[in-house]
């Protein structure tokens, strides 16, 4: 995510390193990369000057105190001002109402009816609401089979009718339908264009007359960049959205339509997505995203994905387990499955400090551990639990069984007992050590 911009702001900050303090001369470089790099990841020109100037106010003549050094000064005021230019604190999103109402617009293409699947299952799980998915895009029959499809596979009610035409009546019956029923929140799934017209437009915007949502959320393909600020901006004339959800975070996004779209339509962005699951979806935290552009990681967002995951009394016996040296590799299996729950490895990599420059350039996915589960699953249930049991014969079935070679077998046992010692040792510490997570909460 933002790879290019952060390589970009990296370089800029290097200008006045060994300084002792932020000068107009020392300064000029840096602020003048810092716009570039803005630019490039397709801020528009007159925001990128605004920020740069606006950073160049609070930096020159500041001192450089205790182990500070003018690099990390000037990196805590672009964080800053890159927190407040996306919104400054989390935007709250309402879901009151009975039942709260949420019109989902956007493009063709932009994740929508994606972006409208995980937020039922979003609301579901976190918040213990009982969506009703509502297909109103009578345009694209694809886009209603995509709707259910999605509905089936998180376990939500959909409300769709095949031979009606119009999309206002189908929002008004939908939301009978929810009163009747008991669910708490209705999302509208709206119709969408290649590019903003009219007729779409009237459209969105009479349901919107008709049913009053509690939250009208305008999806945006953040790989688009300044166009999608520009499209934002066309919506938010007619519909006067009350948030922005930025989708396929996972992409080659530039950095654009996080950075300036709060700036251009003063409306905040409410999530974000990436990926197709159904689980990728978060709040957005305009701190924790500045971070992420200046390649500090976002230990918080990682911490608070395990939290989902890992089960507090699960945890402590897997403690337990660790520091009487008994973690087995059933253990290690539940953790790696846990893990995998929680999104694409290489994003949640991503959020270590310092780990995300490191692994740009290497290709991690979730197919990474199959080689290991094939042979955890080859195992006996037996051997599962004593590892000790592993001679050359059962060594060899378990290689035949995964489709590895001995010494592919040997060499993941030698690494898995080097886990574990590492594990004890490290489980005095903090949140105690992979994969235990000691102290977590849920």
């Amino acid at each position: 995510m933002f790879q290019n911009l952060q390589e970009r702001l990296e370089s800029a900050f290097k200008n006045i390193k060994g300084q002792a303090r932020i000068t107009d001369l020392n300064i000029a470089n840096t602020i003048k990369d810092i716009r570039r790099a803005l630019i490039e990841a397709d801020v528009n020109f007159k925001i990128a000057k605004e920020f740069t100037d606006k950073v160049k106010e609070k930096a020159v003549g500041e001192k450089v105190i205790n182990a500070i050094s003018p690099g990390q000064l000037m990196t805590k005021i672009v964080q800053d001002e890159l927190t407040e230019l996306m919104g400054g604190e989390p935007a709250e999103f309402k879901i009151t109402g009975s039942p709260a109402i949420i019109l989902v617009a956007g493009l063709q293409g932009s994740g929508k009816t994606t972006f409208t699947g995980k937020l039922a299952n979003y609301l579901k799980t976190q918040k213990g609401k009982s969506p009703l998915l509502v297909a109103a895009d009578i345009y694209r029959p694809a886009a209603i089979d995509q709707l259910t499809v999605l509905s089936e596979q998180i376990g939500v009610a959909i409300y769709k009718e095949l031979d009606t035409k119009d999309a206002v009546l189908i929002a008004q019956n939908a939301i009978k339908e929810a009163k009747l029923n008991n669910h708490n929140v209705v999302i509208i799934d709206t119709a969408g264009r290649l590019a903003v017209d009219e007729v779409m437009m009237q459209e969105v915007a009479a349901i919107k007359n008709a049913i009053n949502p509690t939250e009208i959320l305008f999806v945006v393909d953040s790989m688009t960049g300044q166009d999608a600020v520009n499209t934002a901006k066309a919506f938010n004339d007619r519909l006067d959205f009350t948030g922005v959800v930025l989708t396929k975070l996972d992409g080659d996004t530039r950095g654009g339509a996080a950075i300036s779209i709060k700036y251009t339509v003063n409306k905040p962005i409410k999530f974000m997505s990436s990926g197709e699951k159904m689980d990728t979806l978060d709040v957005f935290y305009p701190d924790r995203m500045a971070q992420r552009i200046l390649g500090m990681g976002d230990i918080t967002s990682l911490v608070e994905k395990a939290q989902m995951q890992f089960d507090e009394e699960e945890a402590k016996k897997l403690e337990k387990k660790i520091k009487q040296n008994k973690f087995d590799f059933q253990d290690f299996l539940t953790q790696l499955q846990t893990i995998k729950k929680m999104g694409n490895i290489k994003d949640l990599m991503g959020m270590i400090p310092g780990v995300g420059k490191a692994i740009k350039d290497i290709d991690v996915d979730n197919d990474s551990f199959k080689g290991i589960e094939a042979m955890i699953n080859s195992m006996t249930v037996a051997e599962r639990l004593n590892p000790d049991l592993l001679n050359p014969s059962r060594k060899a079935r378990i290689a035949k069984g995964s489709g590895k070679n001995i010494t592919e077998v040997n060499a993941f046992l030698k690494q898995f007992e080097q886990m574990k010692q590492m594990m004890k040792s490290m489980n005095n510490m903090p949140m105690g050590g992979f994969p235990g997570m000691r102290g977590m909460r849920r």
